[in-house]
């Protein structure tokens, strides 16, 4: 099965193909959804593609998305919590977003259980999936770009600081390399410490994924053992998608 895979995030849209479980002809675009729908629409007059996986956390830009779809004349397919593989032991499985499932779901399917999966987006988001192949929760953290915007619009004097590139200095000799220091070393020990304590919560020793546009960066030279998997979004979403269309 062929798809067209769109994972829409809060600051930026990645858009796919998925084949039969190998995902390519990867982009991301930012806060473009004219050229979000250009790629598409181009991606759409390949040979063999049956629908379009959608993923998305702005529910506003949801029907904008449907409506696109029917201009290609392909279904489609917004993945749900009824479209998730796995058990689920939480308390209102509807408010997961739907990113978090793919996520989840694909990690299963990659790595195997127990995982604990990262996604380092604008929010970084954990989920707890146990040995059993059940869904146990989540964390929810501020991600990098809400921690530099934070600084910048709540000080008179803090620049914006440009993410995803450069290490941490031995220590800040300016106003720059002392946030540069504060956002890598700070966030690796946060994120050292949410895998630290959920394994101790769950007597379990996790295999760690990590995906979204910061985890190459956040977790370069940090001693942590991550697999990094950059396509891991839009391969569960992929996988939802296709699951669903095999029921029909």
């Amino acid at each position: 099965m062929k798809l067209i895979v769109i994972d829409v995030g809060n600051t930026s849209t990645a858009v796919g193909i998925w084949d039969s479980g190998v995902v390519s002809s990867v982009a991301h675009i930012d806060s473009d959804r004219q050229a979000v729908f250009s790629l598409v629409k181009r991606l759409s007059k390949r040979k063999g593609v049956e629908a379009i996986g959608y993923a998305s956390v702005v529910p506003s830009v949801d029907e904008e998305f449907k409506n696109f779809a029917s201009t290609v004349k392909l279904p489609f397919v917004q993945i749900a919590v009824e479209d998730f593989p796995l058990g689920l032991d939480y308390k209102n499985p509807n408010t997961i977003g739907a990113d978090r499932l793919a996520d989840a779901a694909a990690a299963v399917e990659r790595y195997g259980a127990p995982v604990l999966v990262m996604d380092f987006g604008t929010a970084l988001t954990a989920a707890v999936v146990t040995e059993d192949k059940v869904w146990r929760g989540g964390v929810i953290a501020p991600g990098f770009p809400l921690m530099r915007d934070y600084l910048f619009e709540r000080t008179a004097k803090l620049p914006r600081m440009k993410l995803g590139s450069g290490k941490a200095p031995k220590i800040g000799r300016s106003t720059l390399e002392a946030m540069r220091f504060g956002a890598l070393v700070g966030y690796r020990g946060m994120v050292r410490e949410i895998v630290m304590q959920l394994e101790k919560n769950f007597s379990s020793k996790f295999k760690c994924v990590a995906t979204g546009g910061f985890a190459k960066w956040a977790l370069a030279d940090a001693g942590m053992d991550f697999i990094i998997d950059a396509d891991l979004t839009l391969y569960g979403i992929g996988l939802m998608t296709s699951k669903r269309l095999e029921r029909k």
